[in-house]
């Protein structure tokens, strides 16, 4: 059974509004990123221990559930050459949190790509303490009766596909969680002068894939830079994959991240709207944007829980 969830900072800052947009698509949970309660804002990991406690009460007020943690756990703005105690506590701060909401996966990357001044990568990628560092993770979270998921973005493990196979090698056990639309603007480390192939990534995270994400989009090389579209819209190859996964029959969340009106780590869509136009468009895409993909999945014959 395929179950439907979204990143929902993407449909407004506020929990309220992330717990309405989900409520009108009929969907029990969310996966959390970035949450606004009680005049605070930041990742569910990261707001202070009382908002956190107010969270908790209010989502269960509403019935809803937190399916996953978007962390900030090696992602793409940590560098490897950071000291590794600031992700010790990302993990000390998200494990009794997570076992408080009964969320069982968490998203974390393999830190950003080492890059000089002019945005080409370097040699030199630490590959030793990444792999060193993630098995850290990975055993954390197992140690608790929790999964992480890695996913293919912009970070070491999601530079290719051999890079996928490279850390699923050195971290036996370890889940990953598969973008669509990832592939469209990272580069492709096997391929140079190439963006990556979305269906060459789903094959090679496949077999250890435990989450989905569903973001689509073109790139644009005039603007040397990724158009955020509707799922299906897009050269992620949504359609083909999803089509796969149902005919396949995989078995869990998959969850959207439309892009279209705001991009968590750079320019959106709707940023040169009023703040209130902006508001409206996050919230009615969102809401397209679900109903779009949870169509399309009945198109393909999922069965959807």
């Amino acid at each position: 059974m395929i179950k439907l969830t979204g990143i929902a900072d993407e449909a407004g800052a506020s929990l309220d509004v992330q717990i309405q947009a989900h409520q009108e698509l009929g969907w029990d949970s969310i996966e959390c990123r970035a949450v606004e309660f009680d005049g605070v804002k930041g990742n569910l990991h990261e707001i202070p221990d009382a908002v956190f406690d107010k969270v908790v009460a209010h989502l269960a007020e509403k019935n809803m559930k937190i399916s996953g943690f978007g962390s900030l756990i090696g992602n793409w703005a940590k560098k490897i050459t950071d000291d590794f105690s600031i992700t010790e506590a990302e993990i000390s701060r998200a494990i009794p949190r997570m076992q408080k909401l009964g969320a069982k996966l968490i998203r974390v990357m393999s830190y950003a790509v080492c890059k000089d001044d002019s945005g080409k990568d370097l040699e030199e990628q630490f590959a030793p303490e990444r792999i060193k560092r993630m098995q850290a993770i990975n055993q954390r979270f197992a140690d608790a009766g929790l999964t992480v998921v890695h996913e293919n973005c912009m970070n070491w493990g999601g530079m290719s596909p051999t890079y996928v196979q490279r850390m699923a090698e050195a971290v036996p056990g370890m889940k990953w969680v598969f973008d669509t639309g990832n592939p469209v603007f990272i580069d492709d480390r096997d391929r140079p002068g190439h963006k990556q192939d979305a269906w060459a990534m789903y094959q090679a995270i496949k077999p250890f894939m435990a989450h989905v994400h569903v973001k689509d989009g073109i790139w644009d090389t005039a603007k040397n830079d990724a158009v955020y579209t509707y799922p299906g819209e897009g050269e992620g190859q949504t359609e083909r994959i999803m089509k796969d996964l149902v005919e396949t029959g995989y078995n869990g969340y998959i969850s959207i991240e439309p892009h279209v009106a705001v991009v968590f780590h750079g320019a959106g869509a709707a940023d040169d709207l009023s703040p209130e136009q902006k508001a409206k468009e996050q919230y009615d895409s969102y809401i397209r944007y679900g109903r779009q993909l949870e169509a399309m999945l009945q198109k393909l014959g999922a069965n959807l829980g």
